[in-house]
């Protein structure tokens, strides 16, 4: 009897410790499952850009701006960079096949290899940044360049005492022509006795022969050469450090790589819509068709007029310009005063 009375004892013992057992493996596999649900039902956005994120800090904007929106918004993101802008096709079909939610891409450079992918799948989302794809299935962002070249024209035409100015341009193509059409355009507006000497680098990524363009311009009078040229920009910043003369960089603030000689950057705020259009797609408001950008939306501006620098304002630039160039601005904003666009003419 007394056998028997333990033997049961043990056998409940059993069915209770099982009983346990299940629940504690039951409460792991819905903490697990929760997790893996959550992951699973995050969309994803895939960032494919046209060159490395180390090579051109436009990209570095982009990058961050969709980082943040998705950690913000419970979304994935996978940054893919590209070598050269043969694999640009390759890696957005790669996108499609690892079947993330949003594509986005950007620059001109991505125009006709995102439009065959979005032709052969229309049922995915595409984003792209600084051009236009005209499909039903792709959002596309365009700035206007020239209001924040014009800007910065006005900025060098109220400040040069030479009246000669100068600016380095990449290529003889209309993306980049939106720059000098705004900058001409905005120093005529306050000198009209100042001259511009425009020259093109023909490439993107040529920094001795942009060095080698600002110096002639510097020896034919300019006393302020912009620098328009992407990654070439780098020989006209050598240059000016060298024979002294003052400069601007792009896209991003460069005045604090040498405060004595970069003394203006034109801005445009690539991480500002990459930002929106992850965002968007995040919260379910993502519209395709395309976006403009430029003074009023924050997405482009300049130094000092639309936004801080950690630099202190060159004495060559000074405090009454950017008074002036504000007024501007706001002028720009308010619709009292419009930039040509030249792609519209």
């Amino acid at each position: 009897m007394k056998r028997r009375l333990l033997w049961l004892l043990s056998a409940v013992l059993v069915v209770l410790l099982a009983a346990c057992g299940t629940s504690n493996d039951s409460d792991a596999a819905d903490e697990s499952g929760n997790s893996g649900n959550s992951s699973e039902d995050a969309k994803r956005v895939a960032v494919v850009l046209t060159d490395k994120i180390g090579v051109n800090p436009f990209f570095q904007q982009i990058s961050d701006g969709a980082t943040k929106a998705a950690d913000e918004a419970g979304l994935e993101v996978n940054v893919i960079e590209s070598s050269d802008p043969t694999e640009i096709e390759q890696n957005l079909q790669v996108a499609v096949a690892e079947d993330y939610d949003l594509i986005l891409t950007a620059t001109f450079d991505a125009v006709d290899a995102l439009t065959r992918v979005a032709e052969q799948n229309p049922e995915q989302d595409f984003a792209i940044i600084d051009a236009v794809v005209d499909l039903p299935n792709v959002k596309s962002a365009e700035f206007r360049e020239y209001e924040a070249s014009f800007l910065l024209g006005a900025a060098a035409g109220l400040s040069t005492e030479t009246n000669k100015i100068g600016i380095v341009l990449a290529m003889d193509v209309p993306q980049i022509n939106k720059y000098k059409s705004g900058f001409e355009e905005g120093v005529a507006h306050v000198n009209s006795e100042a001259e511009v000497l425009s020259s093109y680098v023909g490439s993107f990524a040529d920094p001795a022969k942009a060095k080698e363009i600002a110096l002639q311009q510097n020896a034919n009078g300019a006393d302020f050469i912009a620098a328009a040229s992407a990654v070439s920009d780098l020989g006209v910043f050598e240059a000016a450090k060298e024979e002294g003369f003052y400069t601007s960089g792009q896209d991003i603030d460069r005045t604090t790589d040498d405060p004595e000689h970069i003394v203006l950057s034109q801005l445009k705020n690539t991480d500002v819509v990459a930002y929106d259009f992850v965002k968007e797609y995040g919260e379910g408001n993502f519209e395709t068709g395309t976006q403009s950008f430029g003074v009023a939306e924050d997405g482009v501006g300049l130094t000092f007029v639309t936004a801080e620098s950690e630099s202190p304002l060159s004495d060559f630039i000074g405090q009454e310009t950017i008074d002036k160039v504000t007024e501007l601005k706001d002028q720009i904003i308010s619709g009292e005063l419009t930039v040509t666009n030249p792609l519209a003419q």
